[in-house]
C-alpha cells in the first residue's frame, strides 16, 4: 500500500489516514488505489470491529480529485481519443463508497479540515462524522463543470433533504462546521485542539461495543430508506431475531443485571 494512505489496526480499530497533507489530501491515482485497498481490507478483516477514516494535517480532510494530475490525464485522453480518465469513478470512487457503506462494521469519518468533492462524498459514506470546528464542506462538482460522484447524489439528499442537496450541488460553496452540524452533515463538532483525541475516542468506543448489533443497525437503516414500512418491519424482525440469539446480547443482559461493563465478543 502506498504511503499516501496509512493503514493501522489496533485493538479492533482500523485507522485509515489520507496522507498527502502538502496537497490537501487530494486524490491522485496512487492515493485512490491505496484508499480502495485499505477500505476493502478493513471490510474483509474479521479482526477489525470499527473503522476511523481521517487525514493528516490540519488544513484538509480531502479536497477531492487532484486537479493538477487530472489536467495531464485529460490531455493524454485527448491525444488517445479515449475517456479513460473518468473511469476513475467506476474503478476507484464507487468501490470505496460501496465498501464504506456496505461493510458490516461502523465507520467514523474524522473530518479535520476541508472536505470537498469526493472528500465530502467519502465523509458522507461514513456512519458517523466527528468534525473539527475549523473544518468545512463543499460539493465542488459544478464548480469544475462536473456532476456528482462518490455516492453524494445518494447520501447528501438523505442527510439534508432533496431541496437542500440541490442547492448545495447547484451552488457549491463552503459550509462551515456549525452549519454542517445544523444540516445534519456533522454529528459532532469539537475544538480543533481536541479533534484527534475525540475522533479516536468515538471510533474506539464503537470498536469496543456490540459490533453485531451495529452491523444490524447499519443494515436496517439502509434497508428502511428504500422499502415500505411493512418491509422494514419484517427486516427488523429478521435482524432482531438474529441479534437476540447472539452471545453479545446474552453478555449485555447479564452485565446490565450485574451492573458491570459488558465485554463484547462480536458473535
Amino acid at each position: 500500500m502506498a504511503d499516501t494512505v496509512l493503514y493501522e489496526v489496533s485493538d479492533g480499530l482500523a485507522t485509515i489516514t489520507l496522507n498527502r497533507p502538502e496537497a490537501m489530501n487530494a486524490l491522485n491515482v496512487e492515493t485512490k488505489v491505496a484508499l480502495r485497498e485499505a477500505v476493502e481490507s478493513a471490510a474483509a478483516d474479521d479482526a477489525v470491529r470499527a473503522v476511523l477514516l481521517t487525514a493528516a494535517g490540519d488544513r484538509a480532510f480531502c479536497v477531492g480529485q487532484d486537479l493538477k494530475e487530472h489536467i495531464g490525464l485529460l490531455a493524454a485522453d485527448r491525444e488517445r481519443g479515449s475517456g479513460q480518465t473518468m473511469s476513475t469513478v467506476r474503478e476507484h470512487y464507487n468501490p470505496i463508497v460501496r465498501a464504506l457503506t456496505g461493510m458490516a462494521k461502523p465507520v467514523v469519518a474524522g473530518v479535520n479540515g476541508v472536505a470537498a468533492g469526493a472528500g465530502f462524498g467519502f465523509a458522507l459514506a461514513a456512519d458517523y462524522r466527528v468534525v473539527a470546528e475549523t473544518a468545512s464542506f463543499n460539493t465542488s462538482f459544478a464548480g469544475v463543470a462536473l456532476t456528482a460522484d462518490s455516492g453524494i447524489s445518494w447520501t447528501l439528499p438523505r442527510v439534508v433533504g432533496p431541496s437542500r442537496a440541490a442547492d448545495l450541488l447547484l451552488f457549491p460553496r463552503s459550509i462551515g462546521a456549525q452549519d454542517a452540524y445544523e444540516l445534519g452533515i456533522a454529528n459532532r463538532v469539537v475544538p480543533a485542539t481536541e479533534f484527534a483525541e475525540e475522533a479516536a475516542k468515538v471510533a474506539r468506543a464503537l470498536a469496543e461495543g456490540p459490533t453485531l448489533a451495529y452491523a444490524a443497525l447499519k443494515e436496517s437503516l439502509a434497508y428502511g430508506l428504500s422499502h415500505s414500512l411493512d418491509e422494514a418491519l419484517d427486516k427488523e424482525d429478521e435482524l432482531q431475531t438474529r441479534a437476540g440469539s447472539s452471545e453479545d446480547h446474552a453478555i449485555a443482559v447479564r452485565a446490565f443485571v450485574e451492573k458491570e461493563k459488558p465485554k463484547y465478543l462480536g458473535r
